[in-house]
């Protein structure tokens, strides 16, 4: 090892790429509150997606500096790479976003190497932070009603102003007030300890503000959530206050877009929303709130420590056999894994290069609520004896290029994970009337939201949709997507002759993006009780002006509300 090997340096080349990242992704979410100001919706959806490319974008910047600036045979000597992690902990430790600059660290590692080169002692697997170190109070503010829960949200609101004025101030603290109470016990209103607490930012998703945190006693708390909306020529409307751990948890769900919120101290914020929502797992609240790649890293420690701790085995995921994907689980882990098969059904006419690109684009599409979200590895290596014999077995068998058994190890080469969910189809079977109806309703509901968001699922089958711990019905097979304005909806042509309508194939050309809604009966359902009711329900999603009517919407501009809680007393305008 040369003397003057220049570990401080690269470390330090590493940190600036991270502060340029931090940089760039901080203004582009302070722009959240000037763009619902003035509701500019569109760039709201552009915002997004550039939020989300731009890690990858400032990865690649930093690699090729890192190329630029040192000999190949110094940067690349991996024996010395301990020392870069070395100087790098040195350099982050003082950091308010430290665990961030870890993950980062790992991705330019990732970057310039193989993924056979990973180990803890290069990068960081397991995390160096000091959590409670970290675990310090969130910036937020208290407000005691003191018997007089009307003054205290006025004063709420006059903290959280804007520079469009609230429409009805008076009126919605009357509704929020009579909202709180409702959900409340009578005792809690009553009680003079009880406090309020939110966090000092406003967090933005889509087309909505909402303030965050939680209502609580000496004994007992509630999360808390308070959306609000601009009605463009109307002003801010405060839109709802929520109360409900599962209704906030949906709120923050794996199926929703990612927050623009300023944390300048992310653990901070992470540990406030981990007191209001305890079943979330930090990984998906890291998430939530755009930090996806942080996510990613506390998933895949998740996922080792507890291969580590228990007995847990790999099976093959429960449902129809996808003619794409090959999907497998650890029971005790609520996680599927998804491989890309070698060869595909002849039914299907994509290849592995448009699928790959089909799972890329629902990062950074709104997903409304309704599609779960994704994270993609490459070099997943798992002991051999984590995995079911059987499960192993089929995986071998129709993906060869993609898992192979390396001794005592197997390697899965490239998948995705998503949560677990009960696929709709199987749901369906061991629901109860009451809850078919419910489920069928929220399908319709699913394939209506994801339209509105000009997302086309494409292949609709229920076996494509799963069913969350909520009851939410959720899309996560996404290999025939497309935008909705690319699909061509068309009726189907009426017979020419008595022959047309008796031929086993059809008498009209169909081209590759022809949809033809009136055929969606008989292929969605099989069971004719259910494909009467959910004609009921949304019979029309079988019409094709339907489509048409939505594709002239969304190219005219319109940003269609999709909200992700229950309004109470408010009309969905």
């Amino acid at each position: 090892m040369p003397q003057q090997w220049p570990a401080t340096d690269i470390a330090r080349m590493i940190l600036d790429g991270f502060d340029d990242y931090r940089e760039h992704f901080r203004r582009i979410t302070d722009g959240a509150r000037e763009r619902f100001e003035q509701a500019r919706w569109q760039e709201i959806q552009i915002a997004s997606a550039a939020r989300i490319n731009l890690y990858e974008e400032k990865v690649g910047e930093t690699v090729a500096r890192l190329r630029e600036h040192f000999a190949a045979d110094t940067l690349m000597d991996v024996s010395c790479w301990p020392l870069v992690k070395s100087a790098y902990i040195s350099v982050i430790d003082l950091r308010f976003d430290d665990e961030l600059s870890e993950t980062w660290y790992n991705s330019i590692f990732c970057g310039l190497f193989s993924h056979d080169l990973i180990s803890d002692g290069c990068m960081f697997i397991h995390t160096t932070r000091p959590s409670l170190r970290r675990a310090r109070a969130a910036q937020t503010r208290t407000y005691k009603p003191q018997g007089q829960l009307s003054a205290m949200l006025a004063s709420i609101f006059a903290d959280y102003r804007f520079s469009e004025d609230y429409a009805d101030l008076p009126g919605d603290v009357r509704r929020l007030e009579a909202q709180l109470r409702e959900n409340l016990p009578d005792w809690v209103c009553k009680d003079p300890e009880l406090s309020v607490e939110l966090f000092s930012s406003v967090l933005y998703r889509n087309k909505g503000a909402y303030l965050v945190g939680r209502i609580y006693t000496r004994d007992e708390q509630w999360p808390l959530v308070i959306p609000l909306l601009h009605r463009e020529g109307r002003g801010i409307q405060i839109d709802a206050l929520i109360t409900d751990e599962a209704d906030v948890s949906i709120i923050f769900s794996f199926t929703r877009s990612y927050f623009m919120v300023d944390v300048p101290v992310p653990a901070e914020f992470i540990g406030f929303l981990r007191r209001i929502l305890p079943g979330k797992h930090i990984a998906e609240l890291y998430t939530s709130i755009g930090f996806y790649k942080h996510g990613k890293s506390e998933f895949y420690r998740a996922l080792i420590n507890h291969l580590a701790n228990t007995d847990d085995q790999f099976i093959m995921a429960p449902g129809v056999r996808g003619m794409v994907m090959s999907v497998f689980t650890l029971p005790g882990f609520n996680t599927v894994f998804k491989i890309i098969k070698d060869r595909f059904s002849p039914s299907k006419n994509v290849d592995r290069a448009t699928v790959i690109e089909k799972y890329r684009l629902v990062k950074s599409v709104d997903r409304v609520g309704r599609m779960a979200d994704t994270q993609e590895f490459a070099d997943f290596r798992f002991p051999l004896s984590k995995f079911d014999p059987a499960c192993l077995a089929e995986l071998l068998e129709v993906a060869p290029s993609t898992v192979s058994v390396e001794g005592e190890t197997v390697l899965i080469r490239h998948c995705w994970t998503e949560r677990r969910m009960t696929p709709l189809n199987l749901y369906l079977d061991n629901a109860n009337e009451a809850q078919v109806r419910e489920a069928l309703e929220d399908y319709g509901l699913a394939i209506k939201q994801l339209a509105a968001a000009n997302i086309f699922p494409g292949d609709m089958l229920l076996k494509n949709f799963g069913v969350t711990r909520h009851g939410r019905v959720v899309f996560y097979d996404y290999d025939e997507i497309c935008f909705l304005t690319e699909a061509n909806f068309r009726h189907i042509p009426a017979p020419r002759t008595p022959e047309d309508e008796m031929a086993s194939e059809p008498w009209y050309s169909i081209g590759p993006l022809d949809v033809f809604p009136e055929e969606f009966p008989p292929f969605l359902f099989a069971d004719a009780g259910q494909r009467k009711l959910f004609d009921q329900l949304h019979g029309e999603l079988y019409n094709a002006d339907y489509w048409k009517g939505l594709q002239e919407a969304i190219r005219a501009g319109k940003v269609i509300d999709v909200f992700p809680y229950r309004r109470k007393g408010l009309d969905n305008e």
